[in-house]
């Protein structure tokens, strides 16, 4: 029987999806819920999985064809499986080979061969270790009931010296594969004979390039600069760490009270919590803070959302949550959707100062900077403290300078004296 595999449904504010990429061709034999091919929209990077176990008999779009929700993507002829169980000589996949040498007991019947084809393994996973020809059974699954996980397949690679060459070919950009013919890469001579490389432009980088323009051009953007003494919140993380992991199983980062001081600022200044919305100003009375994090196609936003009834440990989980989800490209459109306030940590890359943009329709982001060792007066003495930058930009049209000054001081004031987040004062 043939078994059709359409676009999923696509929300509203996403019209079509590009072919980014097939995980198999025609005549390849799948496995149920294997990631058969990676639709890329404007926003996220959407895995389509195979709905049953198979051969795939037809593919009726390339990489880089525009599809639309329902639209039938590829045919799989599920009758292979049962040819499979009699050892046919169809061709089979590294994976299910794995699988087939596993010993059968006598008369098992046909549904729970198709079960035993269901190997416990994550897509991002399964992709890797295709990609590199793994087997399963090479791998020790870490996840619930053996699940083997992508941090399985690379503590492999790391154990068989191939970490790096691994971590380079999975931070390839997932754009559409050029033929010379057509699109060629480079073409010698063009420039007094030096090599140039051409690659479009994919989906999500369009994307984001012209919601930057957009705020660029939309919204009158300035920026306020303050720095903030680290020391109390490290000194608070030193004290407290090793116990708060042990009780929540996540580490203690700074980003978790930055974001609780970002709500208390915002309360006390709700325009920079507002939006614009034609010519009316919406107060949110909510607390939806966005975190950017890089990911393998850039720059995304995952959203914390009531962010005021969470605590730390509950921040800190999101945060790895969405991070780990942002690199495998599995973060859903809702992840990314909404948001009154953004905060981005270019911290983490060595940026010592920058100007962040805005993320609209918000009217203000923090930005975070690395630490550094400086020199300060403190009681008329010069002491080495750990010091930060920090950077706001806001949208001057409906926050005033005086409120955007106060805000990034209230936000210093926090971080320098942490137990008053606590304390609410």
């Amino acid at each position: 029987m043939s078994v059709k595999v359409r676009v999923p449904a696509l929300p509203e504010s996403v019209a079509d999806a590009v072919i980014a990429g097939w995980h198999k061709q025609a005549g390849d034999s799948v496995i149920q819920d294997e990631t058969l091919v990676d639709l890329e929209t404007d926003k996220v990077i959407l895995e389509v999985p195979a709905i049953s176990n198979g051969v795939i008999k037809e593919i009726r779009f390339n990489v880089g064809d525009t599809v639309t929700a329902d639209q039938v993507l590829a045919v799989i002829d599920d009758m292979t499986v049962a040819a499979a169980t009699e050892q046919s000589a169809a061709p089979v996949t590294e994976l299910e080979q794995d699988v087939r040498q596993q010993p059968a007991q006598a008369g098992t019947e046909q549904s729970e061969v198709e079960i035993s084809l269901d190997l416990p393994i994550s897509p991002s996973a399964r992709k890797l270790m295709a990609e590199n020809k793994i087997k399963a059974s090479d791998i020790n699954g870490s996840g619930k009931g053996g699940r083997i996980l992508k941090e399985d397949v690379l503590a492999y690679f790391a154990n068989q010296a191939k970490t790096q060459a691994v971590e380079q070919q999975y931070a390839e950009p997932a754009v559409p594969e050029q033929k010379p013919e057509k699109s060629p890469l480079f073409e010698p001579g063009i420039v007094e004979g030096r090599i140039e490389k051409r690659v479009p432009m994919t989906r999500l980088r369009a994307r984001i390039a012209e919601r930057l323009l957009d705020a660029q051009q939309n919204a009158a953007i300035l920026t306020t600069f303050n720095e903030v003494n680290m020391k109390p919140v490290m000194d608070l993380r030193a004290t407290y760490k090793d116990r708060f992991e042990k009780e929540y199983g996540v580490k203690l980062g700074f980003m978790s009270f930055f974001v609780k001081a970002v709500v208390e600022a915002l309360k006390k200044f709700p325009a920079v919590n507002a939006s614009i919305d034609g010519n009316d100003v919406v107060y949110h009375g909510y607390y939806d803070i966005g975190i950017a994090v890089s990911g393998p196609n850039g720059l995304v936003v995952p959203i914390l959302r009531n962010v005021e009834d969470m605590t730390l440990a509950q921040i800190e989980q999101a945060i790895i949550s969405y991070a780990a989800r942002a690199s495998d490209n599995t973060l859903s459109i809702e992840d990314i959707t909404g948001g009154t306030f953004t905060i981005s940590n270019g911290g983490v890359f060595g940026s010592m100062l920058s100007t962040p943009i805005l993320n609209p329709p918000q009217s203000g982001i923090l930005g975070m900077h690395t630490i550094k060792q400086r020199p300060m007066v403190v009681d008329g003495e010069i002491t080495v403290l750990p010091m930060m930058y920090l950077a706001l930009s806001y949208d001057h049209r409906i926050i005033d300078g005086r409120e955007a000054v106060q805000f990034l001081v209230t936000i210093k004031d926090m971080l320098e004296e942490p137990s008053r987040m606590l304390l609410g004062v």
